[in-house]
């Protein structure tokens, strides 16, 4: 599965990606009107070459993930991860993954963490993830969100 760099002039694109993609486990309008401010892919992470996409041999994104900077204790927040619908269950999000945790090794990162939609919890299990507990959702007052994480060394 190609993965490249996110361009920002994609950053329109592949915040509307991780809207569709959110959109997909049957949230409603309210819900979504809460969360779609949170799903913009941040300008920063941008700048500091942290965003990839998934691509199928067309250069269009099918797929979108952001990595945090490693702190000093050694832990990378993978930041998002979102499938557009129509390629899911085509092996984007395992390829993101799978390049999120080669690149956080690469960067001498002991740990990967991730806050996960309740939904792509398992998808998480199943690559390996373990729950470390919940947190609090930035866009929802009052939802915990699974806390998971990788262990890299």
């Amino acid at each position: 599965m190609p993965i490249r760099p996110a361009r920002p002039d994609e950053a329109a694109a592949l915040t509307a990606l991780a809207i569709r993609s959110k959109a997909h486990w049957g949230y409603d309008a309210t819900f979504m009107a809460l969360a779609a401010p949170h799903l913009a892919i941040p300008p920063d992470l941008f700048a500091a070459g942290r965003v990839w996409v998934s691509h199928d041999g067309d250069p269009r994104p099918l797929g979108v993930m952001a990595l945090s900077l490693p702190d000093a204790t050694g832990l990378i927040d993978l930041a998002l991860l979102f499938v557009d619908p129509p390629a899911m269950g085509q092996g984007h999000g395992t390829a993101l993954l799978q390049h999120a945790r080669l690149t956080a090794r690469a960067e001498g990162a002991h740990r990967l963490r991730v806050l996960s939609d309740p939904n792509a919890a398992a998808f998480y299990r199943s690559q390996g993830a373990v729950q470390i507990g919940t947190a609090p959702s930035d866009a929802i007052p009052g939802r915990r969100l699974p806390l998971l994480e990788w262990r890299l060394s």
